[in-house]
């Protein structure tokens, strides 16, 4: 976390967060015409805000594309503050901006584990109810199987979608429909990514969440941060993380 703090110490480095707050999928041309400085100024910023987790890159064609990471702030949030203020806080940590058509959300966090625990953490449906708010994702993880996420508590089928893209244990595509709302239930089937990729004695673990329509409800991708901490947490402590969501079906 001394990485994250010493990046947000900075004001220009909070103001390029703030920019992809505003409009997220940035290239480093965009962000530098918003800046009086040189282009290796803005630059050498986005590599302090990367180096911290902050910054996610993902490369287009020939541009490489800069996505708000708030999963760090997430963790921060909750180490330190959601013991005293959680409903206030957990209201902050939504983040909604409108982006390109269609719509992405990046999601990155380094956990320490290997790529077939992650891989085994993600996949079975006993596991992934320990940090997914307490659903399970039922499926045989084949191409072209259908998906199926619920809660026992919950009543209903909270969601549905299909297996895309199986590549164990580095890559899993899948589409899904969330239903646990109205508002969820009116966006329709959108897709979600998992990659990881071995650094070290860790994983980097990246969720790509896409397809969806400009200004999509932020239900259907708000709790990514509070699922990836929480995967983080019970595979580096065997601990269970308690957020907002994790309340939703107990």
């Amino acid at each position: 976390m001394d990485e994250v703090f010493r990046a947000l110490a900075d004001p220009t480095r909070r103001s390029l967060l703030d920019e992809l707050f505003r409009e997220d999928g940035q290239t480093l041309g965009a962000l530098e015409e918003r800046f009086a400085m040189t282009r290796f100024g803005v630059m050498k910023h986005l590599k302090q805000l990367e180096e911290a987790g902050l910054v996610v890159t993902k490369k287009r064609g020939r541009e490489k594309l800069h996505f708000l990471n708030p999963v760090p702030i997430r963790l921060v949030h909750d180490r330190w503050v959601s013991k005293y203020a959680e409903p206030w806080a957990a209201g902050l940590s939504g983040l909604k901006q409108q982006l390109e058509t269609p719509m992405e959300k990046v999601f990155e966090i380094y956990i320490k584990a290997t790529p077939e625990r992650l891989w085994e953490a993600i996949t079975d449906p006993e596991i992934r109810a320990k940090y997914n708010f307490g659903a399970a994702v039922h499926t045989d993880w084949k191409v072209g199987s259908r998906i199926e996420m619920a809660a026992p508590n919950a009543g209903f089928v909270l969601g549905e979608g299909e297996v895309l893209e199986v590549d164990p244990p580095r890559r899993l595509v899948h589409t899904m429909h969330a239903f646990f709302s109205e508002e969820a239930k009116a966006e329709g089937p959108t897709r979600v990514a998992w990659d990881i990729e071995p650094i070290g004695d860790s994983c980097r673990v990246t969720i790509t969440h896409d397809q969806m329509r400009e200004g999509a409800n932020d239900q259907i991708y708000g709790g990514w941060p509070m699922i990836l901490s929480g995967l983080k947490t019970w595979l580096e402590t065997g601990e269970l993380l308690t957020t907002p969501g994790s309340l939703m079906y107990t």
